[in-house]
């Protein structure tokens, strides 16, 4: 599956970091994962980490499909607005999924303690009202996240523009948000699973799962088979070929880097995120080398070669945008690219069996805006689904709330 276009930045910056071996050899484990982009990564660490032994399996080089073209900004906020979330699950379920996403931020800021070249940088977060019709919506989110004890700040016109410089109706600046390199922390990730015995190997493509009462057996290009207790595909937006029917619509995104400018120049940008009300949306957020990552443009476009032509078109267009909210800004882009994104009904992930695999089976769809956000708390949930350990999130991100 093509999942990116164009020159993703954090492939060029980073290159292949490390050459984990092809598997040649039949191999088991108590877990094997399909997948070695982010979540994958971040599933097998939290899993190793805690004693149980992994195996993952990547057909490409790791990292290398939708977490290179990934923007990476880690966020509590969720697709699905608080306000618009109760009303799908319920006001519990809706606290319950924006809380536990606070806390993921705050804990993969703990997590990236480590690596300290992961590029990860704790930000604030400015939502715009991108016109004066969004107000009276951006205000009944406001009020519903205080009254979940979010921490949240109102923003109006004069505010934003004696505090940022910003002609917009209306913003919620949120805490606490974060950004990261991606690519760099999920390789960072399975280097340190692969130094505490995990076994990782890329370039090696898994065909077929069997299952039986007691493991599962994935058969790989090639010949070697794996033996495992449970497997988890996190294959990212791949995975779904694994199910009897969609959960989520593909969709791309689209994005372009700036040269070097400097903290100076980008001013409050260096330390805070920002994106607005309006849909398809723009978003902003800076990298440790003083550049400016724009993104957004999205589309329902799925077919690679459609995409692939579409990328210097939406980098023009998103050049425009970003004029209008910052005329002084002047930009060279040095990279542009596209990736795929999937998003769900409701916006939440899907974690754990599905009825069409069993118990054995499980999946890691961080589907959604916030997918490195999602990964984390997934990574918590599977394990205890693993060990057989109740989790608060269990059911609100299994397949089970879409039965039906």
């Amino acid at each position: 599956m093509d999942l990116k276009s164009g020159y993703p930045y954090w492939a060029v910056k980073n290159g292949l970091m490390h050459a984990f071996p092809r598997l040649e050899a039949d191999a088991q484990a108590d877990v094997a994962i399909i997948g070695g982009g982010i979540t994958a990564a971040l599933v097998a660490d939290e899993l190793c980490r805690h004693g149980h032994s992994v195996i993952v399996l990547e057909q490409r080089d790791v990292a290398w499909g939708s977490t290179a073209a990934s923007t990476a900004l880690l966020q509590y906020e969720i697709d699905t607005h608080l306000v618009d979330l109760t009303r799908k699950v319920g006001l519990p379920d809706a606290v319950l999924a924006y809380r536990s996403c606070v806390d993921a931020v705050r804990e993969l800021g703990r997590l990236a303690r480590a690596f300290p070249d992961a590029g990860f940088r704790r930000q604030d977060s400015l939502y715009l009202a991108s016109r004066a019709g969004h107000v009276r919506g951006i205000r009944r989110e406001f009020e519903a996240r205080r009254r979940a004890g979010i921490e949240v700040e109102w923003q109006d016109r004069d505010a934003l523009r004696s505090d940022f410089g910003l002609d917009a109706p209306a913003g919620l600046l949120t805490r606490p948000a974060a950004t990261v390199d991606p690519y760099r922390l999920a390789y960072r990730l399975l280097m340190r699973v692969e130094k505490k015995g995990g076994q990782v190997h890329d370039r090696t493509r898994v065909l077929d799962i069997t299952t039986s009462a007691r493991r599962v057996e994935l058969h790989t290009e090639g010949g070697p088979v794996v033996r495992a207790g449970r497997v988890i595909i996190a294959a990212g937006y791949a995975s779904q070929a694994w199910l009897p029917k969609a959960v989520a619509k593909n969709r791309s995104s689209y994005a372009f880097i700036s040269d070097p400018v400097g903290a100076e120049r980008l001013g409050f940008l260096s330390r805070t995120l920002v994106w607005e009300s309006a849909r398809p949306y723009l978003y902003l957020r800076s990298t440790t080398d003083g550049r400016l990552l724009v993104g957004g443009e999205d589309d329902a476009v799925d077919i690679p070669a459609r995409r692939d032509r579409r990328v210097e078109k939406k980098q023009a267009k998103l050049q425009r945008r970003l004029a209008g909210l910052f005329p002084d800004l002047e930009l060279t882009p040095a990279f542009a690219w596209a990736g795929t994104f999937a998003e769900t009904a409701d916006g939440l992930p899907y974690f754990g069996p599905h009825p069409a695999h069993g118990p054995r089976v499980l999946f890691a769809l961080a589907y959604g805006g916030n997918g490195i956000t999602y990964s984390l708390l997934g990574a918590g949930l599977l394990r205890a689904r693993i060990e057989s350990q109740p989790h608060p999130l269990a059911r609100l991100f299994s397949f089970e709330r879409t039965a039906g």
